[in-house]
């Protein structure tokens, strides 16, 4: 498949900003490991490799939030959804479309530089749930981005202009796969994963060399017969196994291990694939350098109502049993919140987070969820009311963690839904819909005013410190400051700053489209900013018919704010 790359030229300005930066500095696997310490710029996603999302910056605070202004925004030219984390260093901030990189003089706003890669048309038609792109890694003075037919681009972080473009071996976009994540680079090797569940790919996770684009290894989260783990998918269904990848990872560089979510099995229907469906919806520690697979934990086994597991496992140290312990923490699709030790993936906490129905609790000696009638009844092609629905009660979008509050701030989705499982789909190939329209699902609320929850939450609890409702979801991750202050997008639009004490809203603004983009924050000669994209899109947007959102209009751009000065 032929592919190009067109790039803007190198503008003079772009130069000056540049030369005032004194020059690009390396990026190296130091800075990377750092950048959670380092707050004028941004080089990881998440904020750090342990993707807390907390800035110890606090130039920005509870009293004077309100002076919050825009000091600029740029348009991206694009209609489709605006997911994607930027990244900040030497006065530039990077940033993604589904098929544009730029860079941006993160003073002035002023486009310095813009690729762009075009697409064959076959290519967007089989994308299942948006045509988005989450962002990209910076190291060593390159940009790198994967795509959403399998190539992993790298280009000059000065110029724009593409270093290195490989495709992901043996795989095409007509078998189903696509790339929508941002990339991870751990221990010099950039790891990614594969969209594509709903179109029965067999998922994987995979490494490349960061400095050359050659292809290392790749873990496969779909066994294959005669390996463990193929044991517990009835017949041949693990040939369309799923276990898509598609959120980025986290790193500890002391453990050396990377973290990474799977997502839900293939067909949706789990009358076609009865048994555990290993890996799918769980939470892997991989070695970097070579893909070894350390140890798992499976979520939601035979899950019928497609509760991926992919929401980035954050790393902390928290008190646990009144002594501090390494730990991976996910707020799960599923409803459930985990915390597990960094080391070995022992099942120290799971609790609820918001309203789940499906399962009783979950049974912390052998970490399988306690299920009731209505799972039993999901899996027996029953008619049932479950909660949380298919959007679960979080999505892709990510959560923070603060050091000085010790909670979670996570956007929760509270809708559920009526679900029955007819008879499975037949002859299910690579590449094409593998039989969601053989499950029939009508949605269920609580309350029509309230869709959507930002939540406070103990780790160790899953209980909620405070809750500040929504009349809709919101698909934007969470900042939190050391100022404590926590900043969000709400789908209509608003961008906000909120007590993160008290869950109060200090500070809106109104950006031209929804956000489901993901808040960053920097400081630069002393200043500190706030960084967000405004662009709507994403499957919530597309398929819910929230009509809270029928009147917010498409438009990707990037906004970043500072506070007003006399």
């Amino acid at each position: 498949m032929k592919r190009t790359h067109r790039s803007a030229p190198f503008f003079l300005a772009g130069a000056f900003a540049l030369a005032a930066a004194g020059g690009l500095s390396a990026q190296t696997l130091e800075d990377l490991k750092k950048d959670h310490e380092t707050p004028g710029d941004v080089l990881v996603y998440g904020m750090g490799l342990q993707g807390q999302r907390y800035s110890p910056l606090k130039s920005i605070t509870k009293d004077n939030v309100k002076r919050l202004v825009p000091k600029w925004s740029y348009s991206m030219n694009d209609t489709r959804g605006a997911e994607a984390f930027p990244l900040v260093s030497n006065g530039m901030v990077y940033t993604t479309s589904h098929s544009a990189t730029v860079a941006v003089d993160a003073v002035t706003g002023k486009q310095v530089w813009k690729t762009v890669h075009d697409y064959p048309p076959e290519v967007l038609r089989i994308v299942c749930c948006g045509i988005v792109n989450r962002g990209a890694a910076i190291y060593n003075g390159k940009v790198i981005r994967v795509t959403l037919d399998n190539h992993i681009v790298a280009m000059d972080a000065k110029t724009g202009k593409v270093v290195y473009d490989v495709v992901s071996p043996e795989i095409s976009a007509d078998t189903g796969y696509s790339m929508t994540g941002a990339p991870l680079i751990s221990n010099g090797v950039l790891i990614t994963g594969v969209a594509g569940a709903e179109y029965g790919i067999r998922g994987f996770i995979e490494g490349y060399d960061a400095e050359t684009g050659k292809h290392l290894w790749r873990l496969y989260t779909i066994p294959k017969e005669g390996e463990p783990g193929h044991e517990t998918w009835a017949g041949d269904s693990a040939k369309v196994g799923g276990g898509s990848s598609w959120v980025t990872g986290t790193y500890d560089a002391d453990l050396d291990l990377v973290y990474w979510g799977v997502g839900n099995p293939s067909p949706w229907n789990p009358r076609g694939r009865k048994g555990d469906n290993l890996f799918t919806n769980a939470i892997f520690a991989i070695r970097p350098k070579t893909g070894e697979r350390v140890w798992y934990y499976q979520t939601s086994p035979e899950d019928p109502f497609d509760y991926d597991a992919v929401q980035t496992p954050v790393i902390a140290t928290i008190n646990v049993e009144g002594k501090p312990r390494k730990v991976v923490m996910q707020a799960n699709r599923n409803g459930f919140l985990y915390v597990l030790d960094a080391a070995d993936g022992k099942l120290l906490a799971a609790n609820a987070f918001d309203k789940v129905n499906w399962a009783d609790g979950v049974d912390l000696k052998t970490g399988r969820p306690k299920v009731n009638d209505v799972f039993k009844g999901a899996l027996a092609g029953e008619n049932v009311t479950v909660w949380p629905s298919v959007s679960g009660s979080t999505n892709w979008q990510h959560m923070a963690f603060s050091p000085l509050t010790g909670a979670l701030y996570i956007n929760v989705i509270h809708v559920g839904m009526t679900y029955q499982a007819g008879d499975p789909p037949k002859n299910l190939t690579m590449g094409r819909p593998s039989g969601p329209g053989s499950v029939k699902r009508t949605t269920v609320l609580d309350d029509p005013n309230v869709l959507g929850y930002l939540k406070a939450v103990d780790p160790l609890t899953g209980k909620s410190k405070w809750e500040t409702p929504y009349k809709s979801p919101n698909f934007s991750s969470t900042m939190v400051t050391a100022s404590n202050l926590v900043f969000t997008g709400v789908m209509t639009g608003e961008f906000q700053a909120l007590d993160a004490d008290t869950g109060k809203v200090l500070w809106s603004f109104q950006t031209p489209s929804g956000i489901i983009g993901q808040p960053i924050t920097w400081e630069r000669d002393g200043k500190q900013y706030v960084t967000v994209m405004s662009g709507i899109g994403g499957v919530y947007a597309l398929r819910s018919g929230d009509p809270n959102l029928a009147n917010v209009p498409a438009g990707a751009s990037l906004w970043t704010f500072g506070l007003f000065e006399d």
